[in-house]
């Protein structure tokens, strides 16, 4: 899908969105003087080091497009340019040209221009690209200062700095050109509207964002890739704003040359196709790589981060529905995630087979503040709202949640099922701990558990040694068809969320810190299996031979 095309020479964008800006007019000077300086500039690492950088066709069009179209002033037409391109697409070296261009060739009197990104090492990767650039070449060396983290053209008192998201301070800028990396690694919006808004003073300011495809819907990324969307399907016009797309589509076959061709503009020449072929041979055979290459290999917008089920998968799991009243007496095991006290709190039952041909059973109970609960579907685009009204969460008076509605249901969940075990996660759970087990009848004993036959409290850590095997045994039971979820909603939602961490050994847990959004009821559901797994049952429950007594 490309959404940016050249057409006759007129550097005009493709599809619907067409250019309507009363006088604008195409200097063919100023674009082939851009292209000119560009292709001065030399390769700084690979085969290519030392070699003059030529740019590609779609990089010639591009730059024409960005330095010749004018407004009936004279001055640049396009004052944001969105470049979304799989990785390994030349875009580094590109940038850095562009950099170069704009602090030393575009006639800006005292010109800042930044090299921006989420932290400073990706920030410091073009600029580093562009520094380079002016040491290979005698006469910009001359007339320029080199330093660590900024270069100084001393003609024009311009100066090209590096920027990111954890500087001290990214106020009281004056920036003429931005050069804006991965544009989706940003956490928030902060350091994009600070530099934006930082431009308001020049009289041709340009920022130039490059990116991969992301995975958070939520996140700035996503707002500007929605915004080149709008535009090129002609639903909105903004004539200031040049948008550019290499993707595949989401109907094409991933596994296919033909789509890799099309995904990669550089295809051959920056990117190689035995290197995909191994990217993609890799992602065939590990599922949690699967969206990392079609994230950063095809450009495609992917659920999470990396992988950690397929969606489809987990929904071959909603039937058979799952029916609380039919499972009375019923053994299960259970986790409890209480997350923070302003955030979800996630009890999660699981109730194992007892015959070979019937299933693990799931039913899942969340838990969130009353309090600003409109503020947070707004903020969040969750409809916690709807939820709370069909009785899949709960709400809790106040602003923080209050850990006696969970006592309650775990109250009512001993009465109404043989719940032999419970594991939490020590962090935060000190006070219900003691309160269940002064008011409900848990234990912390299993001599005790065993001889009353009290639910046993279980301290389940949260590292890999104990996550590891029931993580792993979750995905095969999902991946067997041997669990039923029952469709519930907020929980298909936090599996959808739910990405895994890897460490060296090869095991794997839960990543609360990189899953995009909540993923308490998952992290709950696993500690239910991983002590369902871990624990030795003890001797049949009365309840499963007589059924609960109603009273």
């Amino acid at each position: 899908m490309i959404f940016w095309r050249n057409k006759n020479g007129t550097c005009k964008p493709a599809h619907n969105w067409k250019l309507s800006f009363p006088g604008a007019w195409f200097d063919d000077k100023a674009a082939a003087w851009a292209v000119e300086f560009v292709e001065t500039c030399k390769h700084q690492k690979g085969e290519l080091a030392g070699e003059l950088f030529i740019l590609a066709d779609w990089q010639r069009e591009i730059t024409r497009g960005i330095f010749g179209w004018k407004r009936p002033n004279g001055t640049r037409l396009f004052r944001e340019v969105y470049i979304e391109v799989p990785r390994k697409n030349g875009k580094s070296t590109w940038g850095a040209a562009l950099g170069l261009y704009l602090l030393f060739a575009d006639g800006e009197p005292g010109a800042e221009i930044y090299s921006a990104a989420a932290d400073r090492d990706q920030a410091a990767i073009i600029f580093g690209v562009a520094k380079g650039m002016v040491e290979q070449d005698p006469d910009w060396t001359a007339a320029s200062e080199n330093f660590v983290k900024t270069i100084v053209y001393q003609a024009t008192g311009s100066a090209y700095h590096v920027l990111s998201a954890d500087a001290p301070s990214k106020h009281g800028k004056n920036s003429h050109g931005i050069l804006f990396d991965e544009l989706h690694a940003q956490s928030n919006r902060d350091l994009y509207d600070v530099l934006k808004t930082s431009t308001g003073s020049r009289r041709q300011p340009l920022l130039i964002m490059f990116t991969t495809a992301g995975f958070d819907k939520h996140s700035i990324c996503w707002e500007v890739h929605d915004h080149a969307i709008k535009m090129m399907n002609g639903t909105i016009s903004d004539d200031f704003f040049l948008p550019v797309i290499y993707a595949a589509d989401e109907t094409d076959d991933w596994t296919s040359r033909k789509t890799w061709k099309k995904a990669n503009p550089n295809y051959g020449v920056s990117i190689k196709e035995d290197y995909l072929k191994a990217e993609c041979d890799k992602a065939q055979v590990t599922p949690a790589y699967e969206n990392t290459f079609k994230r950063l290999h095809l450009n495609l917008w992917t659920e999470q981060q990396t992988r950690w089920l397929q969606m489809r998968e987990w929904d071959a799991c909603a039937l058979p529905a799952v029916s609380y009243d039919k499972l009375k007496g019923r053994t299960c095991y259970a986790g409890l995630d209480l997350a923070s006290t302003t955030d979800i709190a996630a009890l999660v039952l699981l109730f194992p087979p007892r015959t070979d041909e019937e299933k693990f059973e799931v039913i899942p109970f969340f838990f969130i503040p009353e309090d600003g609960l409109h503020d947070r579907v707004r903020k969040d685009g969750v409809p916690y709202d709807v939820w709370k009204r069909t009785g899949l969460i709960q709400t809790t008076p106040g602003n923080l949640i209050d850990y006696r509605w969970i006592m309650l249901k775990l109250g009512q969940c001993r009465i109404d099922f043989d719940l032999r075990v419970l594991a939490f996660d020590r962090w935060g759970s000190q006070k219900i701990v003691n309160d269940l087990c002064d008011e409900v009848g848990f234990t912390v004993d299993p001599k005790e558990a065993t001889v009353r036959r009290h639910p046993l409290l279980i301290q389940f850590g949260q590292g890999f040694a104990s996550m590891s095997p029931p993580t792993k045994e979750l995905l095969n039971l999902i991946l067997g068809r041997k669990i039923t979820h029952g469709g519930n909603p907020v929980l298909r939602w936090m599996a959808q969320n739910m990405i895994v961490k890897h460490d060296p050994a090869g095991n794997i847990k839960p990543d609360k810190s990189k899953s995009t959004e909540k993923i308490d009821g998952m992290v709950a559901l696993t500690m239910a299996l991983g002590v369902g797994l871990s624990v030795p049952a003890p001797a049949p429950s009365v309840y499963e031979s007589r059924g609960v007594l109603s009273i």
